[in-house]
C-alpha cells in the first residue's frame, strides 16, 4: 500500500501547477539565503557568498530537477513534455503540419478502406460451422471445368463417395409468388432435405427439413430467409404453419433462417424449399444437368482427395452410362467458390492501395527531413547544453506520433466514408453475389492493420531524421554551421527518395491504364449485335397454361403485339435467354456425319422471328425465322457462325440436317447461318449456339428484346404495364437497358472497379509525386541561393540556371521512370487475370505513361527553376 500511495503521489505530480513550483522556487532561494548569510558573516563579498551558496546547492535548475524526480515518474513527465512542444512546434508551422497529416491521411485512407475489404472476403471465414471443411461439388467437361450435377448423378456421388459425411444438393431458381395482390417473381432456392445441417446453420424459428422431405410423396414446405420473414410478414412468429404459394404450389412454412445467414451462390434468395424431383422434369433424366452440390469432408479428408475419389467415381459411371461419356468430376474448395473470382481485384486494389501509401510515406519523410535540416542549429546547441542524444531522439519520436496520430485519426474517418461509398457502387446483382460485404466495417483486424501501418509509419518518421542529424557528415556541418554541407546531404538523400516516388508512381500509371484499356477493349468487343437503343425485360406466362404449348405460343404473341404497338417502338423479340448471360447448352449431331456417342456441347436458345432483326444480328446466309415457322411444319433451326465452322468445316449448312444427341431425336434443317452473337460472358470465346424457333419449341419463360426509335430508358416503365393489359397474370420483372446489362456483367464489372480505383490511386500517386519532385528541387535551390548568385556575378546566363536546375531534376526523372517501367512490366503479372485483348509489357501503355509523368514532372522542376534564374545576384550573396 505504501508503494501503491507514492506511485500515486507521483502520479498526481505530473501536473505541476503554478503554485507547486512557486513554493518550490522560494524554499529553494531561503535555503539560498541561509547559506548566503553564512558566507556574510564569514567575511566573504556579496557576489561571492552568493556564487557559493548556490555552488553548495548543486545548482538551482540541478535541485529543481531532482526534486522533480522523486516527486514524479521521469519518463511520463519528459514524455508529456515532449508532447506538449512536439504540439507547440507543429502549431508553429501549420503548412508542414497540414501538408503531412493529410498526405498521410490519404495513404491510409486508401490501405485501410482497402484492407477492409480484403479482410471481409480473404480472411474472415465464412459463417459456416468448420467452413474450412466444406467444399463444391461439380461436374467437369472439356468446356466446362464447373458444370452442373445431373440428380441420378448427384445420388451415385452421395452413395458412392468414400470421402464425405454428408453431401447434398441445391439450385438456385425463381418463384412466382401469389398474393391478395397479384403475383410477382420472387428468389428462391431448391435444396434437398440435409443442405442445412451440412452447412451447419440452424433456423432462428421454426424448424429445418427433415429426412426425406424433399422425396417426391412428401408435403411441400419452405423456410424463410431473416429479410423475408421480416418484409412480408413484419416478423411475425405466427407464421409457421401458414402456407405460401410458389409456382402454384401451396408450401407450408417451417422455419426462419438466421440474419447473418447468406449463400452467394444463390445470391440473395427469400425463399429456401425443399426439392421434388416431380417439380421439374430435368430431375430424372441423367444428361439434363441444374443442380449444384455442396458436401462436407471427413476429418483428415484433404480437398484433394475428396477430388480423386469423386473422379474415381465419375470414371466408373462414365462407364455405364452414355450420357456420361467424357465427364469427370471436381471438387473445389467452398471458401474458394465464394471467393475466388473477387481475390485478383483484391489483391490488385491492395497492392495498388499499398503503393499509394508508400508514397504518402516517403512525402513524409521528405518533410520530415527537410524540417529536420532547418532545425540543426536548434539540435546542436540543445546537445552543447547537455541535450543526451537519447534524450534529443525521444524529441523526434513524439513529434512523429503527435503527426502520425493526427494523420491516422483523418484517415480512419476518411476510410470509413470511402468503404461506404465503395459498397453503394456495388450494383444489387453484384452485392448479392457476394454477401460477405454485408456489415463491412472496422473490426479488431482491421484497426489491428491500421495500428501496424501507423506505427510502422511513426518509426519511419522518428528514425530517419534522427540518424541523419546524429550522422558524421551532418555533425560536421553542424558544426560549421555549413549550409553547403546540409544541402548536399539533403540533395543527395531526397534525390533517392524522389526517385522512388517518380518510380512507385509509374507503376501505379501503368497498372491504371492497362486495366483502362482492358476495360475500353471489353466493352469494344464484337458483339454480333447493335446494344444501343435495345429495351429488355423477363417474363413469365400464368401457371395455368404451362403445360399449353399453344397458349403459351398465343399468349406471347399477344404480348410481342402489345408491346409493339407502343409509340417509338421498331421491332420486339423473344428469346429463352439474353445475350452476355450465358445459359444452356445441347448436345447435337449431324446427320449424315459419323457418330459415336460424342458429347457435341452447343449452346441453346429458343427465340421468335423478330429476334435477330430486332438485335439487327448479320445474315450470313439462308434466312431468319418466320411466324410460318409453326408445329405443324417440320423442325428449322438457325447456327451460329461458330457451329458452321466446327461442325461444317468446308461445307455449307443451309439446308441440312441436324438433330439432338437422343436416338427418338427427330432431324431439324438449319435454314440460316447468323454472326456470332455474344451469348455469354464479354470475356470468354464464343460458344457455338444453336436457336431454334419458339413457335415450334415454346418457353413459357422467356425474355423480351424491344429496340425503340428514342431512348431505350424512357421506355422500359411502360412495357409491364403494356404485358399486364394483355393478361394481368403474367409476371414481369428485371427492366433494364441491354446497356446496362452489358456493363453490370461480372467481366464488365470487375475491370470497371478495378480501372477507376486503380486510376484514382494513380492520379493521387502522379499529384505526389510531381509534388515531391518539386518539393525537392525547389529546397535544394533555397539551399544553393549562394551559389547560383555567384555563378550570375561571374556572367551565368538565365538559361545556364535553368539548365543546371533542369539538368539535375532531369536525371532524377529518367532514373524514376526507368526503374518504374521495369517494376511495372514485372508487377502486371499480378494483373494478367484482369487483362483483356491487351499485353502485360504494353508498348504503347508504357510510353504514355513515360510521357504523361515525364510532361509532369518537368513541369513540377520548371518552377523552382524559374525561380533561381530570377534570382537577383546581389541579395543571394547577401544571404545566408
Amino acid at each position: 500500500m505504501r508503494r501503491l500511495r507514492a506511485w500515486l503521489v507521483r502520479l498526481a505530480a505530473l501536473w505541476p501547477r503554478a503554485g507547486r513550483d512557486r513554493e518550490l522556487a522560494d524554499e529553494i532561494e531561503a535555503n539560498i539565503q541561509m547559506h548566503i548569510e553564512d558566507n556574510l558573516r564569514s567575511g566573504m563579498r556579496p557576489e561571492q557568498a552568493r556564487r557559493d551558496a548556490i555552488l553548495k546547492l548543486g545548482g538551482v535548475e540541478p535541485t529543481k530537477e531532482a526534486y522533480r524526480d522523486r516527486r514524479t515518474i521521469p519518463l511520463l513527465e519528459n514524455l508529456l513534455r515532449d508532447t506538449r512542444f512536439a504540439i507547440r512546434q507543429l502549431r508553429k508551422n501549420p503548412g508542414f503540419s497540414l501538408t503531412a497529416v493529410l498526405v498521410l491521411g490519404l495513404g491510409l485512407c486508401a490501405s485501410v478502406a482497402i484492407f477492409a475489404f480484403v479482410d471481409a472476403t480473404l480472411i474472415k471465414p465464412l459463417p459456416y460451422r468448420d467452413p474450412a471443411g466444406l467444399v463444391g461439388l461439380f461436374e467437369k467437361v472439356q468446356f466446362c471445368p464447373r458444370c452442373p450435377l445431373s440428380y441420378p448423378d448427384y445420388l451415385d456421388w452421395k452413395r458412392l463417395n468414400t470421402v464425405f459425411t454428408a453431401a447434398d444438393a441445391f439450385e438456385g431458381t425463381g418463384f412466382t409468388l401469389r398474393t391478395n395482390s397479384g403475383a410477382e417473381m420472387v428468389s428462391g432456392a431448391q435444396v434437398t432435405a440435409g443442405f442445412l445441417k451440412t452447412l451447419g446453420v440452424a433456423p432462428v424459428l421454426g424448424r429445418d427439413f427433415r429426412a426425406g422431405e424433399d422425396s417426391p410423396a412428401a408435403p411441400r414446405t419452405v423456410m424463410l430467409s431473416y429479410a423475408a420473414w421480416q418484409k412480408r410478414y413484419a416478423g411475425n412468429a405466427a407464421v409457421l404453419g401458414q402456407t405460401v404459394t410458389l409456382n402454384g404450389d401451396a408450401e407450408t412454412i417451417i422455419g426462419v433462417l438466421p440474419r447473418d445467414f447468406h449463400f452467394a451462390a444463390v445470391g440473395d434468395t427469400e425463399f429456401w424449399a425443399a426439392l421434388h424431383t416431380s417439380s421439374n422434369s430435368c430431375y430424372p433424366q441423367r444428361g439434363c444437368h441444374s443442380l449444384h452440390g455442396v458436401a462436407r469432408l471427413r476429418d483428415g479428408v484433404s480437398v484433394q482427395a475428396a477430388d480423386a475419389n469423386i473422379r474415381l467415381i465419375a470414371g466408373e459411371l462414365e462407364k455405364q452410362y452414355s450420357s456420361n461419356r467424357g465427364q469427370g468430376g471436381s471438387v473445389i474448395s467452398l471458401t474458394e467458390l465464394e471467393v475466388g473470382h473477387i481475390r485478383p481485384i483484391l489483391i490488385v486494389l491492395l497492392c495498388g492501395a499499398g503503393l499509394l501509401l508508400l508514397i504518402a510515406c516517403v512525402n513524409v519523410t521528405s518533410l520530415v527531413l527537410v524540417r529536420a535540416e532547418s532545425r540543426r542549429r536548434e539540435m546542436a546547441v540543445r546537445s552543447a547544453l547537455g541535450g543526451s542524444r537519447a534524450r534529443l531522439v525521444s524529441q523526434f519520436v513524439t513529434e512523429a506520433v503527435v503527426l502520425v496520430a493526427a494523420g491516422a485519426g483523418l484517415g480512419l474517418v476518411s476510410a470509413k466514408w470511402l468503404m461506404r461509398l465503395l459498397i453503394g457502387l456495388i450494383g444489387a446483382d453484384q452485392m448479392a453475389a457476394m454477401p460477405f460485404l454485408y456489415g463491412l466495417g472496422f473490426n479488431f483486424r482491421v484497426l489491428a492493420f491500421a495500428a501496424a501501418v501507423s506505427i510502422g509509419a511513426a518509426a519511419l518518421f522518428s528514425i530517419t531524421p534522427a540518424w541523419r542529424s546524429f550522422s558524421p557528415d551532418i555533425r560536421e556541418g553542424l558544426a560549421e554551421g555549413s549550409r553547403g554541407s546540409a544541402g548536399t546531404t539533403w540533395r543527395r538523400f531526397g534525390a533517392n527518395l524522389v526517385v522512388l516516388e517518380l518510380a512507385t508512381a509509374v507503376v501505379l500509371l501503368a497498372g491504371a491504364g492497362l486495366l483502362g484499356k482492358s476495360f475500353y477493349n471489353l466493352l469494344h468487343v464484337d458483339m454480333g449485335m447493335q446494344p444501343d437503343h435495345l429495351a429488355t425485360l423477363r417474363v413469365v406466362e400464368p401457371d395455368s397454361i404451362r403445360d399449353n404449348n399453344a397458349k403459351v405460343v398465343a399468349l406471347a404473341h399477344e404480348v410481342t403485339r402489345s408491346i409493339a404497338s407502343l409509340p417509338g417502338v421498331e421491332s420486339v423479340g423473344i428469346s429463352s435467354l439474353l445475350p452476355v448471360i450465358g445459359g444452356n447448352t445441347m448436345w447435337i449431331r449431324v446427320i449424315g456425319h459419323p457418330f459415336h456417342g460424342e458429347h457435341n456441347e452447343v449452346g441453346y436458345r429458343q427465340v421468335s422471328s423478330g429476334y435477330f432483326t430486332t438485335l439487327r444480328a448479320k445474315l450470313l446466309r439462308g434466312r431468319y425465322f418466320t411466324e410460318a415457322d409453326d408445329p405443324s411444319k417440320p423442325p428449322v433451326v438457325i447456327i451460329d457462325r461458330a457451329l458452321a465452322e466446327k461442325y461444317f468445316h468446308g461445307e455449307d449448312p443451309v439446308g441440312k440436317q441436324m438433330a439432338y444427341s437422343g436416338a427418338d431425336s427427330p432431324p431439324m434443317q438449319v435454314v440460316g447461318i447468323v454472326e456470332d452473337i455474344k451469348e455469354g460472358a464479354l470475356d470468354e470465346t464464343t460458344w457455338p449456339t444453336l436457336y431454334v424457333a419458339f413457335n415450334q419449341n415454346p418457353d413459357d419463360y422467356f425474355s423480351l428484346v424491344v429496340r425503340t426509335f428514342k431512348g431505350e430508358r424512357a421506355l422500359l416503365p411502360t412495357l409491364a404495364a403494356a404485358i399486364h393489359r394483355v393478361d394481368p397474370g403474367i409476371v414481369t420483372f428485371d427492366q433494364r437497358t441491354m446497356t446496362d446489362r452489358i456493363n453490370n456483367t461480372t467481366a464488365a464489372y470487375l475491370r470497371r472497379c478495378s480501372a477507376w480505383l486503380v486510376g484514382g490511386f494513380a492520379f493521387l500517386a502522379l499529384l505526389l509525386g510531381a509534388a515531391g519532385l518539386y518539393g525537392a528541387i525547389a529546397y535544394s535551390v533555397s539551399r544553393r541561393t549562394r551559389e547560383i548568385g555567384v555563378r550570375m556575378a561571374l556572367g551565368a546566363q538565365r538559361g545556364t540556371v535553368y539548365r543546371l536546375i533542369l539538368q539535375e531534376a532531369g536525371w532524377l526523372i529518367a532514373i524514376g521512370i526507368a526503374i518504374g517501367l521495369v517494376c511495372s512490366m514485372a508487377a502486371a503479372t499480378l494483373l494478367r487475370g484482369l487483362l483483356f485483348g491487351v499485353r502485360a509489357a504494353d508498348p504503347e501503355i508504357l510510353a504514355a505513361v513515360a510521357a504523361v509523368l515525364g510532361v509532369v514532372a518537368i513541369l513540377a522542376s520548371y518552377i523552382p527553376a524559374r525561380r533561381a534564374a530570377s534570382v537577383n545576384p546581389v541579395d543571394a550573396l547577401r544571404a545566408e
